[in-house]
């Protein structure tokens, strides 16, 4: 009698921490010009695809809002959360936005730190 094993798929699910983060953006010609922007940050890749484009990083990565505007040919102000947001499909990582920019971190820890140093200090009422 023959025996059959399954193939084993490419699709696991692997848990170790990757120390990654990343967007995808709407293949239109704002997110084109916002992949041209991140592509010159060194731990930042993108993989163009047909309908969306991928931007990701090892560690952080700063969408910086003025940086982008400028970019675009637009004035300062232009370019901003809300627009981040609208040509933003999907995420992983931690996402924190800013006045003036997103930034993204792989790193929890790196991540947590960062929002403690904008935290008022403790105030000890003893």
């Amino acid at each position: 009698m023959t025996q059959f094993k399954a193939a084993e798929s490419p699709f696991k699910a692997d848990k170790t921490e990757s120390g990654m983060a990343g967007v995808t953006l709407m293949n239109n010609q704002i997110g084109v010009v916002v992949a041209e922007v991140m592509d010159r940050q060194e731990n930042v890749t993108v993989t163009h695809l047909p309908a969306m484009i991928r931007v990701d990083c090892v560690g952080r990565m700063d969408f910086v809002y003025d940086e982008i505007s400028e970019a675009l040919g637009e004035e300062e102000g232009f370019y901003d959360a809300a627009e981040f947001e609208e040509n933003m499909s999907t995420h992983y990582g931690k996402m924190i936005h800013m006045d003036d920019r997103t930034v993204m971190f792989g790193n929890m820890e790196e991540a947590a730190e960062f929002i403690g140093d904008m935290l008022p200090p403790v105030v000890n009422k003893s």
